[in-house]
């Protein structure tokens, strides 16, 4: 599972404490003209107390190398790092049982949003004899249990508690006897005391979305999720990642539905009331957790590899997409099964797309399931892919179904490895250059964690299990992986995968099982790597001097990290000089707090490089100079190292050489380092030579890369007299990428045109985020009259993000609007801030009411919205307000 699709920002008006919100606000960093004025009008209610009005003035879109790029975080800005106080110890749970076999039996009342089951469970006593037999059962009414043994059934007693069923068996059976018991049963996940975390926002495990059919353009869906334990929500089960069964499941269904589930469909089965019952049989053992089960209207879209079914599940509507979506399945497959020497393992591979889902993806075994966010369609794959997130459940069916982590406290051994195989299909599909770039933004997500909380990478202390889905488990772990891998070697990194897979296939796993692969596969003893970035927090924190005098370069490297929480690292890392064009590298190991090493060369270099190859997780504090930065940049044979030597001149005044530089760099062959380089130019308050801007013109309308054309625009709008491109400007917003219509079409939209407002009514059908939003914008800063009813037709259609800028605008557009509109729009968004299922739209809806407390009866609106939170992070943040 994919921890979240939210790049990690710090901000310390908030010390951290109500990052999710700015996590949320920062996930498009495109969406830049509304983002700041946001994040003011949080933070303002938060800390003062006070509501914010809007203003009128239109706001300079926001630096998105200040969002990717996080320059704050480096030893330069001290930063007190947290003590995450341990909790109990959490042991692997105990096996009393082997759960053998599920088979499941359901039906669906969409109207009370319950599920009707049967579920008939095989188990034997693992070791010790046994009479009682527990279950995970979470908020059923049970029927009745009952021994099946052949044609005959025996009513067992049991104790119930609502969350545990406690059977007590008809004999005490031996760990070579298997026996049957069937339980008929109720499950009401909506009665259920729900809980969740930042990554899996839900834990009720079972979902009927618009069960009535009364959401319009919404179709009626049910899903399931099960991690971390929630499958017992919809099944009594032993509820453990160290339990394998394997399943069936007769999902009977109104006929006009699709049904997914794991495994392969057996059959179909027509039934007198107009439904069907569908036979799905998974014969190959999994955890419980991986149970899934997905029912909705869903286009089916086929493929294949090696012989297997591949297929997708979308809506109707995303039927014409669904391979340029998810296409390059089949080719990862290949690549995975190739480098791991391992084929994919399983019987089938389907992939769903389902509405209001509680996390970015689940990898359900054969079945992954993924947020809405994927349906796209053409236009937005000109931007951008789903590459990333498809990878990383596809993997998961080598490492975490395959291979399953025995308990949460193991969790990165799953999620370690799917994060990694971002980086790996980003190697391959788009080359090095790429992969250095995501694993750079995977460090930048850990570091920017780190710096509220350090703990270990497999912890046993947690006070909760949904606390190991974070920036530890899957980007440091990540990271991790590739230090391994480069440590060793991709012949034995590799080969140690294989031999972990082949040797624990159909297990459960504990992080020494992969040390000990790891060390017979290199020969060496491995425990020091794995004692030290496994089993211990933090990461190497060095500061770096150099003296350089008779002939003798010194370099001395402390470990400055705090080692309360880090230990000393054993860090083997690469040093390398540059004399002009000429380098030359020395390996050296840093293993004490305090090293000095010194080099014999005729001359000073011009350049000291740390790390050359970019391979190791380490926060550097190390002086350079502009020459240094600059000469980095000229000779960087990697993308990432010319990248950090721009990024580094960030934090520098920009002098005139930084600026020829930048312009220079330009015409980089690397997509983001164009792009950081032409957002360095927006709102630039030094000359603009008509070289620059010719440069930037030329990149506006035929940069390969859409999403710099996008910001070569954006850059220009910023430019005094920018109505000189109001050509350009024209053009763009024709243009098939929604990046760079989206930011024509905001350019344009800027400028005191007449026909400003034809422009606009000609993309008010639009629904895609980028051409929404130039239009919100407009209308609402502007004050254009006559728009409530195009706001509430965008607010029907929209979901996720989308709702949440939306509905800023919709309060700014109130602040204006005539008082009966004000009054019926007040009303829209307190239901919304009451009702709408996403806690980040709720907050959005109360922070818009806020922009309104003159209108009538606001102040009890705002009062009922947030009496009727339950969240317990809008909560947090609610009673810090009125």
């Amino acid at each position: 599972m994919p921890k979240s699709n939210e790049i990690q920002v710090i901000n310390s008006n908030f010390e951290g404490k109500y990052q999710f919100l700015l996590n949320f606000m920062l996930i498009n960093p495109y969406l830049r003209s509304c983002q700041l004025w946001w994040l003011t009008i949080i933070s303002t209610s938060i800390t003062s107390c006070v509501s914010t009005q809007p203003t009128a003035e239109r706001l300079s879109v926001v630096d998105t190398t200040q969002i990717n790029n996080q320059h704050s975080l480096s030893l330069s800005t001290p930063v007190e790092t947290k003590a995450v106080q341990p909790g109990p110890y959490r042991a692997e749970y105990t096996k009393l049982h082997d759960l053998i076999h599920t088979r499941l039996e359901v039906r669906f009342d969409w109207e009370k949003q319950y599920l009707l089951g049967k579920a008939t469970l095989e188990l034997r006593p693992y070791f010790y004899p046994q009479d009682i037999l527990v279950l995970d059962a979470k908020g059923f009414d049970i029927h009745s249990v009952q021994l099946v043994e052949g044609g005959s059934k025996e009513s067992l007693k049991y104790q119930y508690n609502q969350k545990k069923l406690i059977i007590s068996l008809n004999r005490t059976y031996l760990r070579d006897e298997s026996y049957f018991v069937e339980i008929d049963y109720t499950a009401k996940p909506n009665e259920l005391e729900t809980g969740g975390s930042e990554s899996i926002t839900s834990d009720k495990g079972l979902y009927f979305i618009n069960p009535l059919g009364e959401v319009k353009n919404k179709p009626q869906q049910i899903w399931t999720q099960g991690e971390t334990e929630a499958s017992s929500c919809w099944f009594p089960t032993i509820d453990s990642p160290n339990q394998r069964t394997t399943q069936e499941i007769y999902m009977t269904v109104e006929d006009r539905f699709t049904t997914l589930s794991n495994g392969r469909l057996v059959y179909s089965q027509g039934n007198e009331d107009s439904t069907r019952t569908d036979y799905w049989r998974m014969s190959q053992p999994h955890a419980p957790y991986l149970f899934m089960m997905a029912v909705g209207e869903f286009a089916v879209v086929k493929d294949q590899w090696e012989g297997k079914e591949v297929s997708y599940y979308v809506e109707p509507e995303y039927q014409p997409y669904a391979k340029l979506i998810f296409g390059r399945t089949p080719q990862m497959m290949t690549y995975f099964s190739e480098l791991l020497k391992y084929p994919y393992p399983w019987s089938k591979y389907s992939q769903v797309v389902v509405r209001d889902y509680v996390s970015g993806a689940m990898e359900n075994t054969t079945a992954s399931m993924f947020m809405e966010d994927l349906q796209v369609d053409s236009r937005f794959l000109i931007d951008d892919d789903w590459d990333g997130i498809i990878a990383h459940e596809l993997f998961h069916h080598w490492f975490g179904d395959l291979v399953t982590s025995e308990s949460w406290s193991n969790l990165t051994l799953n999620e370690a490895f799917a994060t990694y195989a971002e980086y790996l299909w980003a190697e391959h599909l788009l080359g090095r250059d790429e992969a250095e770039y995501l694993g750079y933004e995977e460090q930048l997500n850990y570091l920017g964690e780190a710096r509220e909380k350090r703990v270990d990478l497999i912890r046993f202390y947690y006070h909760d299990k949904e606390d190991m889905f974070d920036s530890h488990s899957y980007a440091k772990g990540s990271r991790v992986l590739h230090m391994l891998r480069h440590y060793l070697g991709d012949d034995a990194f590799f080969s140690t995968l294989n031999e972990y897979l082949t040797t624990y296939a159909n297990q459960p796993v504990e992080v020494h099982h992969l040390r000990l692969v790891a060390e017979k596969v290199s020969g060496e003893d491995l425990n020091w790597f794995f004692n030290q970035w496994f089993l211990d927090s933090g990461h190497p924190e060095l500061h770096l001097e150099k003296v350089f005098e008779n002939d003798t370069l010194s370099i001395e490297i402390t470990q400055v990290q705090d080692l309360d929480f880090a230990p000393i690292f054993r860090l083997p890392l690469e040093i390398e000089f540059w004399h002009d064009q000429q380098n030359e590298s020395h390996s050296i190991v840093l293993e004490q707090q305090l090293q000095s090493f010194k080099f014999q060369m005729d001359s000073e270099p011009d350049l000291v490089i740390i790390d050359k190859e970019n391979n190791l997780l380490l926060d550097l504090d190390y002086h350079q100079d502009v020459q240094e930065l600059m000469h980095q940049y000229r000779v960087g044979t990697h993308a990432l190292t010319r990248f950090k030597a721009l990024e580094k001149l960030l934090n520098d005044s920009v002098g005139s050489e930084v600026v020829g530089l930048f312009t220079e760099a330009l015409e980089d062959p690397f997509w983001a380092i164009r792009q950081l380089s032409v957002n360095l130019f927006e709102d630039y308050p030094g000359d603009h030579p008509e070289e620059l801007v010719s440069r930037l013109y030329a990149m506006a309308k035929s940069d390969p890369k859409s999403l710099v054309r996008a910001d070569a625009i954006t850059t220009l709008s910023s430019f005094p007299n920018d109505e000189v491109y109001l050509p350009i400007y024209l053009e763009a917003i024709k243009d098939s990428s929604y990046a760079v219509a989206g930011a024509g079409l905001t350019a344009y939209l800027q400028i005191d045109h007449p026909e400003r407002n034809e422009i606009a009514q000609q993309f008010e059908n639009e629904n895609n985020i980028q051409l929404v939003i130039p239009l919100a914008d407009f209308y609402a800063l502007d004050h254009v009259p006559g728009k409530y009813s195009w706001y509430q037709s965008r607010l029907e259609n929209a979901k996720g993000e989308l709702m949440y800028y939306l509905v800023n605008y919709f309060g700014q557009y109130l602040v204006s609007a005539p008082p009966k509109e004000q009054v019926r729009g007040a009303r829209y968004l307190e239901d919304l801030g009451i009702n709408h299922s996403t806690y980040y739209v709720r907050f959005s809806a109360f922070q818009a009411l806020s922009l309104l407390e003159g209108v009538e009866g606001v102040p009890e609106m705002k009062r009922t919205v947030k009496e009727s939170e339950k969240d317990p992070r809008l909560l947090e943040v609610y009673a810090q307000i009125p």
